[in-house]
């Protein structure tokens, strides 16, 4: 029987581009995916940008391009070591983001010579989207892109092409001139992810960014630099040790290296053969099919159709481990547990009262003197004492709050840093184990903004002219702690990232009310309820600096009324020391975030009872009847 070959003409390509990839990467177990979604690597997952049946040449040159950056920046990266030293906010991130990505990249030049040619095409294609190559002053260029620009330039020896050429000229002479000699000593850096590291930190200091780079890691602990020499005799259990085994395995075997090396390289010239041969100048499909369309876009939001976003390409709906490494995770899971020790015996006290209270009402109840049902055996006597009494039967209640799933959604802006969001954090945590016992299926989500002041929406939004009211104009960050479905025992360490620094920016609240919506009323349960734990109202000032004023809360209040009027979602709220009781119809207000834990498991439990007057009086409800 004859093999069906695949209709679309790019399959082949792509099919060649993945195993080079993996190759590459040093992984032949990574997953490569080719999407219209932004490029990047989550875990052992790396996302291409889509190469559609036309196959044009730019198309196969940012594919590749894209592909080689990704691959080295997986071969070459530690996560650990990352999120050790890299600051935690504004420039100075966005500078060491910059500087480590070069870092990988001129890596590869130096190890695959034939990397480099096909990076340079993505950076052009990024560049020209950009308009880099229009910029005539320091001033419109951006300085973290400028600068890791030039650590490429200085690393490979090779010319940029000319829109990224552009910007990192505009900025060259001033980083020179500020940082002074410490550049000459990039050569003896590039292998070494850790001196590097420090490497970008004192350049982001000579740059005047020194106060964004918050506490020095080596500082924390005395004895961290002899923990590290020992690395080898004794591992660190917490940490991950990626790097120093690859290096381990290179020096004690080179014909390993050289053939690993060897084989990237075939891999690299196979893929730059194929390129020639099918692209031309531009590779057209067959004439007569139509090209592929993309889907019609949905709607922004179904709360309120004039509700605009200026760019939705940048926003992410992401898993809390695709954010930092397990071993991180772990180590802030412990700090989040060694922060709320004191608060721990309370709040598990009121876990076990609501326990208490929802398993009492799963025992059994019947509805007694039916007309049909289980024969009533306790009410035999009557019949016996008087004939013409008709027998009496009963029914068995069913349990209120089966089937049910809980939504806790988690306000992750800047003003939660600190005990509010320590505390929002263990209580969540607790509550899910809580009503997993009582059956009932919790998931945890969070919302916050990718960066601060706009990020690339704005810098987009700059680039194309600055049109009036843009709508919503920052990069939104949804982030899933624990899905319904899954355990509360393999998620635990999840919450630990919110104690994670830098995580925790502007907070866009209408659109993650909505994104919480749309998940519960995908779910099969009969019974769903959502409460939302937030400390004001939706604060963005990238949006709100071009947009009206009330733009967002205006949003925010169009999402309530579509809920609460759907009355397909159970809604309910809780303020930290807001107000929120003006946007929720339940919802109820602390003035002292200790009182968070208390208030969380009363309303859950008023949800759960049969007496509806008892459940007015605790959500602060109109009087019922």
């Amino acid at each position: 029987m004859m093999k069906k070959t695949s209709d679309n003409p790019a399959d082949p390509f792509k099919k060649a581009l993945a195993e080079a990839t993996k190759v590459m990467a040093d992984n032949p177990e990574l997953s490569v995916t080719y999407t219209v979604d932004p490029s990047g690597v989550s875990g052992e997952q790396v996302r291409l940008p889509q190469v559609s049946r036309r196959m044009t040449r730019d198309e196969v040159l940012l594919a590749r391009g894209t592909a080689d950056a990704l691959a080295l920046r997986y071969k070459y990266h530690d996560g650990s070591t990352h999120a050790k030293y890299i600051p935690q906010q504004g420039m100075a991130r966005d500078l060491y983001e910059s500087m480590e990505t070069a870092r990988c990249e001129a890596m590869g030049a130096r190890d695959m010579p034939g990397t480099a040619g096909n990076i340079d095409a993505k950076i052009e294609h990024e560049a020209r989207g950009r308009g880099f190559g229009d910029i005539k002053s320091a001033s419109e260029a951006p300085l973290a892109v400028a600068a890791g620009y030039l650590i490429r330039h200085l690393a490979t020896g090779r010319d940029l092409p000319d829109s990224a050429r552009n910007v990192m000229e505009l900025w060259q002479g001033y980083i020179e001139q500020q940082t002074g000699d410490t550049l000459s000593d990039l050569d003896s850096l590039l292998s070494d992810q850790k001196s590097f590291a420090k490497f970008a930190r004192q350049i982001i200091d000579d740059l005047g960014y020194g106060d964004q780079l918050g506490d020095d890691p080596d500082q924390e602990d005395d004895q961290q630099d002899d923990a590290e020499d020992d690395a080898e005799e004794q591992p660190d259990p917490d940490s991950s040790g990626q790097d120093d085994n690859q290096d381990d395995e290179s020096e004690a075997s080179p014909e390993q290296s050289q053939e690993e090396q060897q084989d990237m390289s075939e891999a690299q010239v196979s893929m730059d053969e194929m390129a020639e041969d099918e692209l031309g100048e531009d590779a057209e499909m067959p004439e007569g099919e139509a090209p592929l369309e993309p889907p019609a876009p949905q709607p922004i939001s179904d709360a309120d159709p004039d509700y605009k976003v200026f760019d939705t390409s940048f926003d992410e709906e992401i898993a809390a481990e695709d954010l930092a490494e397990p071993v991180e995770l772990e180590r802030l899971r412990a700090y989040l547990d060694q922060q709320l020790e004191p608060l721990k015996g309370a709040v598990s006290r009121l876990a076990n009262k609501l326990q208490r209270r929802l398993q009492a009402q799963q025992n059994r109840s019947w509805s007694f003197d039916q007309e049909e049902g289980i024969l009533d055996a306790g009410r035999l006597a009557r019949v016996v004492a008087n004939p013409t009494t008709p027998l009496s039967f009963k029914v068995e209640q069913d349990t209120e709050f089966r089937d049910t799933v809980v939504t806790l959604l988690l306000d992750n802006s800047g003003s939660m840093r600190g005990r509010p969001i320590s505390i929002a954090a263990i209580c969540a945590d607790v509550l899910a184990r809580t009503l997993e016992r009582c059956n009932v299926k919790v998931e945890i989500l969070g919302f916050t903004t990718r960066a601060w002041k706009g990020g690339l929406s704005r810098e987009g939004w700059l680039n194309d002219g600055r049109p009036q009211q843009p709508g919503r104009l920052n990069d939104l960050r949804h982030i899933i702690y624990k899905s319904a479905d899954a355990p509360w025992r393999r998620t635990r360490p999840n919450l630990g990232l919110m104690m994670k620094e830098g995580l925790l920016k502007e907070n866009i609240d209408g659109e993650a009310l909505e994104w919480a919506h749309r998940r519960m009323l995908a779910r099969r349960e009969q019974r769903k309820i959502l409460m939302v734990i937030s400390d004001g109202a939706p604060v963005d000032d990238s949006t709100l600096s071009v947009n009206p004023a009330n733009y967002l809360e205006k949003h925010l209040r169009d999402v309530i009324a579509m809920v609460e009027n759907r009355k397909l979602v159970e809604l309910l709220a809780i303020g930290i020391g807001h107000d929120v009781t003006r946007y929720y119809e339940r919802a109820v207000t602390i003035t002292d975030v200790e009182q968070l834990a208390g208030a969380m498991t009363e309303q859950l439990a008023s949800l759960f009872d049969s007496d509806p007057r008892k459940r007015a009086r605790v959500l602060g409800m109109r009087k019922v009847g």
